[in-house]
């Protein structure tokens, strides 16, 4: 009974933990972008430096996992192993998840198409949030599913199922309700948010085709994608945004706007870790119902916090589009399910023949 009550509080913890630093990162950067005493109109300097934090953060965790490893600890989440009567804890080494950062010139090469993705996705995310309003940042941002679906069949060759057209179809309705009742309507801001989706979808698709590259650790590729981002980026800040940098000069100076922007960065860094300590607590499948409960809190929220107007039609399609999303993501792992089903079925069935055969040489 201890036991399951130190559980249900450590997976209450990871999941509030999850929902506190997403909420916080997208309030962090709206601020960023739109608050006259913190905000600088220049997106792809603040997505910059979020680079840029997130890859000395890597490189200081690097550090302390190389410290953890060497004194023989290594990560698992918290488990109780019964010796007799008793319970013995084991305690976790959290660095030690994290892999030495080093960067080789080879691999970063190899790793760059895929970064270019990864900047076109961040940078089209902040320029997303910079144009709409919060409450309506998960409708802009809705597509990702579509373009998952489409990018499957054409660059993967996936077939899609009837029950994830129906998805598809209730995600595009919901962003159709939700386009029509936003009141502060940003056709640019909706633009940059159909872009972001497309680019997260193909960063999850040339992400599996890396991944490899650094020994399946997405540790190590974050660490790769950041470096290789704030490279690319920082020729682009200098060319288009620098004179916007210069006239907010005065924003430079202050301690209150890089506390804010490195806490942002920081916040980009955690929601990798929250992520998947979310889903170690967890389930996959209740790691995406978690995620959509938290995209409702937080545009709910946004209608209070930001002032947002809300509408009738704007409510229910940010409740469809999240509808929709879920229902996805359960007909997916139902689909999964019933393939790795089939398979464990033909090798059951494969298995007594083949021993058959070797019997009878």
């Amino acid at each position: 009974m201890l036991f399951l009550n130190e559980n249900t509080i450590y997976t209450s913890a990871v999941v509030a933990t999850y929902w506190a630093v997403s909420i916080s990162m997208v309030y962090l950067n709206k601020i960023l972008m739109s608050n006259d005493v913190v905000s600088i109109p220049a997106p792809l300097f603040i997505t910059w430096y979020q680079c840029t934090v997130t890859s000395i953060i890597c490189w200081l965790a690097g550090l302390c996992g190389d410290r953890a490893m060497n004194q023989g600890g290594a990560y698992s989440r918290l488990t109780t192993v019964e010796i007799g009567d008793d319970a013995a804890i084991s305690k976790p080494s959290f660095f030690a998840q994290f892999p030495r950062a080093q960067y080789h010139r080879k691999i970063a090469v190899q790793i760059f198409p895929l970064s270019i993705i990864f900047v076109g996705m961040v940078s089209f995310n902040n320029l997303c949030l910079k144009n709409v309003e919060v409450s309506f940042y998960n409708v802009a941002r809705s597509l990702t599913i579509v373009f998952n679906v489409i990018f499957s069949w054409i660059l993967l060759g996936i077939p899609t199922s009837r029950k994830t057209v129906l998805c598809i179809v209730v995600v595009v309705f919901g962003f159709y309700i939700g386009v029509m009742g936003e009141m502060n309507f940003s056709l640019n801001g909706t633009a940059f948010g159909v872009l972001s989706s497309l680019f997260v979808s193909l960063n999850s698709i040339f992400t599996k085709r890396v991944l490899s590259l650094v020994d399946d650790n997405h540790w190590k590729l974050t660490f790769y994608n950041n470096v290789n981002a704030s490279l690319i980026l920082a020729p682009m800040v200098y060319i288009f945004e620098a004179d916007f940098v210069l006239e907010h000069i005065k924003h430079l100076q202050t301690p209150i706007y890089w506390s804010v922007m490195t806490l942002a960065g920081f916040f980009g860094f955690a929601i990798g870790i929250v992520t998947v300590l979310q889903i170690k607590a967890t389930s996959p499948l209740s790691h995406n119902f978690s995620g959509t409960a938290k995209a409702a809190v937080q545009s709910m929220l946004a209608f209070y916090l930001w002032g947002n107007e809300a509408t009738l039609h704007g409510v229910v399609g940010i409740f469809t589009v999240l509808g929709g999303s879920l229902l996805y993501t359960y007909a997916k792992m139902n689909e999964n399910n019933h393939q790795a089903m089939l398979i464990k079925s033909v090798s059951d069935v494969e298995m007594p023949s083949t021993s058959s055969r070797n019997g009878e040489r």
